[in-house]
């Protein structure tokens, strides 16, 4: 393989071969689904801490429920798919992700946020299932070699559905929210009204908050049924129904796992990963609030951040054809680093374009990971593996209730404590900037 310095392609052949292409359109079209469930679940953070007047802590349960539900249900994703099929996983997948939708319904008539939690944390049941399917079904459609640069095009699509999900919530959610709307001082006001007042706010928001899910549901349902259409060939490394019995048991493929260091690395960085990619998108609004800026105007960096995410997925996609994929994720995890420290140590705007720069170069370091941790796993062993990588998707569950707790605290040492919170990520992209290092020393 030709070295980053030689500046050839390191890949030549085909990135997708033309007998997977019809299925890559369509397994790729599911990033987006996830991709919007993300980010117009982030600011739901914030508009729930006012309108049920909650602490940030407690706020950020939605994250833990919605992150929670990968934890739980990735490894029983993983075990379907081995006895069944990749489209079996899919469509089950999407079957979750509209029942727990729907169920916005019930949760907004109960005014409870403990039903709107649960009713996300069965959403991300359908997620998990998505993710664990279709991650590894794109690293198998075609050369080996190729499969970290097409995983890292296809998850490209992601963040466009992450934009469409952001917009919702910036344009039609958060811009309706009664609860927000603050006095000539820039104040909210909801704290200061009447129970009745409140009650009635509340209904109205509930409603506003629901609407957005119970579409996303139906477009789901759609998109089951396309997929229950579309025929899914047998992908490299997919077993026909005859030879499953052949494959090694759960047993010997953990085993074996366990002793791939740069798989078992992988997995330790992808909680990290995600957990600081959660952190940095979920408080961007709290962020500019303490800088006077209101919900709707700071959900618009949040907008921008997922542009700059989405430009980094296609640079990053064409970088890694001349320089290998572990010594970018390794620059840009040291890059992500220092704009963490510049929002921490920086009060006022320019500390939020650092917030904002950092979504550039988390661009490339979740199906890099991914990709460099499954590399040398082999075929029959691909489906738990992306189960553990996927079920690392509780970082994002576990930190943003500590950073909440660290913004509660108002000031620490004088500083705003929304900036200190920050550190959490810092530390977060050192250790994935030292995982690219240690997994390029493997090579």
């Amino acid at each position: 393989m030709p070295t980053a310095n030689s500046q050839q392609p390191i890949a030549n052949s085909s990135l997708i071969e033309r007998r997977f292409l019809i299925s890559f359109i369509a397994i790729t079209a599911l990033f987006a689904l996830w991709g919007f469930a993300n980010d117009i679940t982030n600011p739901m953070v914030a508009a729930f801490q006012t309108l049920m007047e909650l602490p940030a802590a407690k706020a950020s349960l939605i994250q833990f429920a919605f992150y929670g539900g990968y934890a739980t249900m990735a490894i029983p994703a993983a075990l379907f798919i081995r006895k069944y099929s990749y489209k079996s996983g899919i469509l089950l997948g999407l079957a979750f992700y509209a029942v727990g939708a729907l169920l916005f319904i019930p949760a907004a008539a109960q005014q409870s946020f403990t039903f709107f939690c649960f009713s996300l944390y069965i959403l991300t049941f359908g997620l998990a299932f998505l993710e664990t399917t279709a991650n590894p079904f794109i690293l198998s459609l075609g050369d080996k070699e190729n499969a970290t640069r097409r995983l890292n095009l296809a998850q490209a699509f992601n963040p466009m559905g992450s934009l469409a999900g952001m917009a919702v919530a910036s344009m039609i959610v958060l811009p309706n929210l009664l609860s927000d709307k603050r006095d000539a001082s820039g104040n909210i006001i909801f704290s200061m009204l009447s129970e009745a007042e409140k009650a009635d706010i509340r209904l109205h928001d509930l409603a506003v908050i629901r609407d957005p899910y119970v579409a996303l549901g139906i477009v789901v349902i759609i998109m089951m049924i396309i997929i229950a259409l579309v025929k899914v060939p047998i992908a490299n490394g997919q077993q026909p129904t005859a030879e499953k019995s052949q494959q090694p048991t759960a047993k010997v493929t953990l085993r074996r796992l366990w002793r791939n260091k740069v798989y078992r690395e992988g997995v330790i960085a992808q909680v990290f990963y995600v957990a600081a990619q959660i952190m940095v998108w979920t408080f961007i609004i709290q962020y500019a609030d303490n800088l006077g800026i209101s919900k709707a105007t700071a959900q618009n960096y949040n907008i921008v951040a997922m542009c700059l995410f989405l430009c980094g997925r296609f640079i990053s996609t064409f970088l890694m054809k001349y320089i290998d994929g572990r010594k970018l994720l390794t620059v840009f995890g040291i890059c992500a680093a220092i704009c963490s420290l510049g929002a921490i140590l920086i009060v006022g705007k320019l500390g939020l374009y650092c917030l904002v720069g950092i979504s550039l170069f988390m661009s490339l370091m979740f199906p890099t990971i991914y990709g460099t941790a499954l590399e040398n796993v082999s075929l029959e062993d691909a489906s738990l593996g992306a189960a553990f990588l996927v079920m690392a998707i509780v970082g994002g569950a576990l930190m943003p209730p500590l950073q909440g707790m660290i913004i509660d605290c108002g000031t620490i040492f004088g500083h705003p404590a929304v900036n200190v919170s920050y550190i959490l990520p810092l530390i977060c992209f050192i250790i994935v900037a030292v995982y690219g290092l240690r997994a390029r020393k493997s090579q």
